[in-house]
């Protein structure tokens, strides 16, 4: 980006705004992958000249020029840049169970995108019934689920990882764990987090965490917290939980 000056850019008609998403930046072009440019070209008729914004996923909320219309690679021209686009003062981090059926794990995952999360890690605890994920496809969705609401910031969907690393692994920040069990102390998030403070909340399988995983997480940091009088679905849980933290920090 040698050279390409910094300009604050009005954002009027943010409801109908277009964002792509692309990492191939090379000075001031930008070149859109098949996908995009088929989107761009094919779908909204950007011609030569049409001005678009799209981000790399860091932050940077890019505007410009439409160069080459080809449907497969198209080429746009950048004119300038917003650095550090809406970010957040605090960070959050949900470790959640794959669950049985996929397409909810991918909503859950769609919603909190589109609320605000930075790093989601596929937990597999003792009740976990799937055994995998599709991380290219929750990958997709993640991108998607950024363009819609308009984030600049792609949040980091880490491996399938056990239950015991993941509570051990060094987590910054109130450590909590969303569990079911009424004849054990559990506290309201708004009780024990406060804004701006990095977050991360576990939340577990079908079955929920068993009582040993419960106790283990405790002894690593974590503090037991409810989501309501209701009992949720795990993708439920996950998506209550992220709001929980985002309605603290506004």
């Amino acid at each position: 980006m040698t050279g390409l000056p910094v300009k604050l850019f009005l954002i009027s008609t943010r409801a109908h705004m277009n964002l792509f998403f692309s990492t191939e930046i090379e000075g001031d072009l930008c070149f859109l992958d098949e996908t995009e440019s088929r989107h761009c070209i094919r779908v909204l008729r950007m011609k030569p000249g049409s001005m678009i914004r799209f981000t790399d996923g860091t932050g940077r909320l890019y505007e410009g020029l439409v160069a080459g219309a080809d449907p497969r690679k198209c080429t746009v021209k950048i004119t300038s840049l917003i650095e550090n686009f809406e970010r957040r003062e605090y960070r959050l981090h949900i470790g959640i169970s794959p669950l049985k059926n996929h397409d909810r794990l991918e909503w859950f995952l769609e919603k909190c995108v589109e609320i605000g999360i930075d790093e989601i890690t596929p937990v597999y605890c003792s009740n976990t019934e799937k055994h995998g994920i599709k991380k290219d496809r929750l990958n997709s969705i993640i991108i998607s689920a950024m363009k819609q609401s308009i984030k600049t910031i792609r949040p980091v969907l880490n491996d399938l990882t056990d239950f015991k690393e993941f509570i051990r692994c060094g987590l910054h920040g109130k450590k909590m764990i969303a569990h079911c069990y009424n004849d054990r102390k559990r506290y309201k998030i708004s009780d024990i987090y406060s804004s701006n403070e990095p977050a991360t909340i576990l939340i577990g399988p079908e079955g929920d965490f068993s009582e040993d995983e419960v106790g283990m997480a405790v002894t690593w940091g974590f503090i037991p917290v409810h989501l309501g009088n209701s009992r949720l679905r795990a993708e439920t849980a996950g998506i209550a939980a992220c709001h929980s933290v985002y309605l603290i920090n506004q």
